[in-house]
């Protein structure tokens, strides 16, 4: 066996676990993207473990379908959406999971056929040859086993994103079979680098799967979410006694919310929550405006008593980020446009109303009151009737707490409180959905 095999076993599986042990957590994580025959887009998850890569790709799926799509109805989702909505998601978390845009991307498969000693190794064969290896998903788990399915794995490589796509797409049938999972997650893993995850990681020795109870770590998590495998889910990065620890540097596409934010074990995780447009200007807003007044004045006096104007560098970062930020940038006075507009009295003050009535007029200033919520659980167990289907409910923010309005205290909704402190949840189902 090659040193990238073991390498790459070591890295997800650690080395001190008992092959019986192996075996066991192996076979929970052989399965493929499955779709639920109850609900078209919902993939199906048979076991423990897998989530940790069944969700982010369910999620990026469902963020692809809903904001790339002109459908009426995005439940009704034909086979051969699905074909691709799946094959374009797949590829869009190996495109973030590649180091500094190199533009060297890797695909996993298992070969058909052939003895552990004849691929022995992961082989670097190349882009052409891949999509010709026949695959099947004929064997069994337990004909093949840890060691052996390891055995029979092998690499492509391909120099661009559309060769991906197009070899991505070629082996569709792959990522349904019993290994499609697995498969997928080395190709990630392959393509961010080895050496790249372990500098990531915080510690190093710490296999992405734990060898007990079978489940992916938070590294592994991050890596599929953000492209990064940081242990922590912090807005940047933390000293600790001499030691750095790395967090999260740029918005995620997709949010992540937790129990362990709730429990008080994590905190200060903006980068990684979902958010809105209008929440991209209050972000920037609170860059100025560190105390939260909800105002800003138009020049502030610093340590060194020298007078900075903050609303030029205000407007100019906010209508960066803005839907209307080419009409200004075409304007050769934006920023004294926009000063004029947003404080037509000349007081050197910008409320935050107007400005996000400005720049995001569209979204509100106050967000919404209600919205509705669809939760997903891919494990049949946990489903009503062990049927794979998004509940639908109603969600209720409020800016205050009313004791009149308390629905539940499930830990759904506790998770949701990390976002929204003052919401309230009402489902269409006679219970609320599990988070197990």
């Amino acid at each position: 066996m090659s040193e990238l095999t073991k390498e790459l076993m070591e890295l997800v599986w650690g080395t001190k676990s008992s092959p019986g042990l192996s075996d066991t957590i192996f076979c929970r994580w052989t399965q493929g993207f499955v779709f639920s025959e109850s609900e078209g887009s919902a993939l199906e998850q048979f076991e423990g473990g897998p989530c940790a890569v069944i969700a982010p790709v369910q999620a990026f799926l469902l963020k692809k379908l809903l904001f790339s799509s002109e459908k009426s109805s995005w439940r009704d989702c034909p086979e051969e959406e699905r074909k691709e909505l799946l094959c374009h998601t797949l590829c869009d978390i190996l495109e973030s999971a590649c180091c500094d845009n190199s533009g060297s991307y890797c695909l996993v498969s298992w070969l058909r056929g052939k003895t552990a000693e004849e691929t022995a190794s992961i082989s670097g064969s190349r882009a052409e040859s891949s999509c010709q290896v026949e695959h099947s998903s004929a064997l069994a788990v337990e004909e093949l086993g840890f060691e052996r399915f390891h055995a029979l794995i092998q690499k492509s490589s391909f120099r661009s994103l559309s060769e991906l796509k197009d070899a991505v797409l070629d082996q569709y049938s792959v990522w349904g079979n019993r290994f499609g999972v697995l498969l997928f997650l080395y190709s990630v893993l392959l393509t961010k680098g080895i050496e790249n995850i372990k500098n990531e990681i915080e510690d190093s020795n710490e296999p992405l799967i734990d060898p007990v109870y079978g489940h992916g770590s938070q590294s592994l998590i991050n890596l599929l979410l953000t492209g990064h495998a940081v242990s922590n889910v912090w807005d940047g990065d933390r000293e600790c006694s001499g030691m750095k620890l790395l967090g999260i540097h740029e918005q995620a596409a997709v949010g992540f919310l937790t129990l362990m934010e709730a429990l008080r074990y994590c905190k200060d995780m903006a980068l990684v929550a979902p958010e809105a447009p209008s929440e991209q200007a209050r972000r920037v807003f609170q860059t100025y405006d560190p105390e939260g007044m909800e105002f800003l004045v138009g020049r502030i006096q610093t340590r060194n008593k020298t007078r900075i104007p903050t609303l030029a560098a205000f407007i100019q970062h906010g209508s960066g980020r803005c839907s209307n930020q080419t009409r200004y940038k075409r304007h050769p006075n934006c920023i004294n446009l926009m000063k004029n507009k947003l404080d037509p009295e000349g007081l050197g003050i910008i409320l935050l109303g107007p400005f996000l009535q400005e720049f995001f007029p569209d979204q509100g200033s106050s967000g919404p009151e209600s919205f509705t919520v669809y939760h997903y659980n891919g494990l049949k167990q946990s489903n009503y009737n062990e049927k794979v289907m998004y509940v639908e409910g109603t969600a209720i923010v409020m800016g205050f707490e009313d004791p009149m309005l308390q629905t539940d205290d499930t830990p759904i909704k506790r998770c949701l409180q990390t976002k929204w402190p003052y919401i309230e949840l009402l489902w269409t189902t006679d219970r609320s959905p599990s988070l197990n």
